[in-house]
């Protein structure tokens, strides 16, 4: 999946690219973002580099089938997120549009879906980083949000794919390992250093019984779903497993 957009838009992306490795443990090559200027333009505007529809098919060049791009633009008419939209179509990739202006012509057939967000004017007229950029962040959250559930990062309510770098994300590790696992807080701890840090692994270990490698098989057995993984049964005597009763 790859944001392109130039400006706020651009900056949207990143951002949106950015959260997803600590919260749900991608690779950082599975979410990635690009804005028109390059890295440069994060920081200071670069006027003008919207305008490079060029830009932007080299951008997204790389994308092939089974790759989204979501292209970034309040106005629906960046060149730059265009040019995005047309070189990732070309090479078969699916598209998203995200605008908030009601699209017409060229950028109503732009995307494969097209998400207009009707946010009306701004209170400063043309500062779209204002009503537009907040409505889009909420809207980037949800399409992240929603593919990292379909992928198994979640369970219930809870983040079980979050990669524990600080402090502040073992606590909240180990507090999803004693809420899922119904467990106490000295036998999360215990769970997540048996599991290595894996916070899934944990889980499994807490509520099926099992060591650390028969957790993590069931898990590689269920594409990385907890919830699957706790349904299978175990192997039988004659060899065979069939799913446990919901």
């Amino acid at each position: 999946m790859v944001f392109a957009g130039a400006g706020t838009s651009g900056r949207l992306g990143i951002l949106e690219a950015a959260e997803c490795p600590p919260t749900f443990g991608t690779d950082p090559e599975q979410i990635r973002a690009v804005i028109a200027g390059g890295s440069e333009a994060v920081f200071a505007a670069r006027e003008g580099a919207e305008d490079i529809f060029s830009d932007g098919s080299k951008a997204a060049e790389e994308l092939a089938a089974g790759d989204l791009l979501i292209a970034v633009s309040a106005s629906s008419v960046t060149p730059f997120a265009h040019g995005a939209l047309a070189s990732a179509r070309g090479n078969g990739a699916r598209t998203i549009l995200v605008t908030c202006a009601a699209p017409c012509g060229v950028a109503a057939a732009a995307a494969d879906l097209v998400l207009a967000l009707d946010t009306g004017p701004e209170v400063l007229t043309g500062s779209t980083r204002l009503k537009a950029g907040s409505a889009t962040k909420a809207v980037l959250n949800a399409i992240t949000t929603a593919a990292m559930v379909r992928q198994g990062k979640v369970y219930g309510n809870l983040m079980v794919d979050l990669r524990p770098g600080s402090a502040k994300l073992r606590d909240r590790a180990l507090r999803i390992v004693e809420a899922a696992g119904e467990v106490s807080r000295r036998e999360a701890e215990q769970l997540y250093d048996a599991a290595e840090g894996e916070v899934k692994t944990a889980i499994v270990m807490a509520l099926c019984e099992l060591g650390p490698d028969d957790s993590r098989e069931r898990l590689r057995a269920t594409e990385g779903h907890v919830r699957k993984a706790l349904a299978v049964r175990p192997v039988a005597e004659n060899g065979n497993s069939e799913d446990r009763e919901k």
